[in-house]
């Protein structure tokens, strides 16, 4: 498999991944919620924040949808790195606020870790190769 087949595969896995637990969060946040990794849930109108989520998640997952669909692959790698700060945010917010140590690293660290990855690895692959200078290129005999 090329490693443009195998980045185009991650950033759909991500996609879908990003898209299926955000539409989670805004249809049944008080399910979805405590896999967060957050030690309590929100009372009263505190719901409504979960919500939010969820919609930050979808809105986040159709830019990457957009970038990939339409071929633009430098924009997705770069995208992917950018979008790896609202999953290290959330890793930071679980343990600012003694949430599951093991969500904050195993889920939230882990997934941000791999976007950076993959979008590095996308940025390798469209990068731009300089042609050697003249004086370097083979000459003809």
């Amino acid at each position: 498999m090329t490693l443009k087949k195998i980045n185009t595969v991650l950033a759909a896995a991500f996609i879908l991944f990003i898209l299926w637990f955000g539409t989670e969060f805004i249809l049944i946040p008080e399910t979805t919620a405590p896999t967060f990794g957050l030690p309590n849930y929100p009372s009263g109108d505190g719901g409504g924040f979960l919500v939010v989520k969820g919609i930050r998640d979808v809105v986040l997952a159709l830019v990457l949808g957009v970038l990939l669909l339409t071929g633009h692959r430098r924009a997705l790698g770069w995208a992917l790195l950018v979008e790896a700060f609202a999953a290290y945010g959330d890793m930071t917010t679980v343990l600012a606020h003694h949430g599951s140590v093991a969500t904050a690293l195993g889920v939230h660290a882990l997934t941000a870790t791999a976007m950076v990855a993959t979008g590095l690895s996308i940025l390798r692959e469209t990068r731009k190769v300089a042609p050697a200078p003249a004086a370097l290129a083979p000459q003809p005999s």
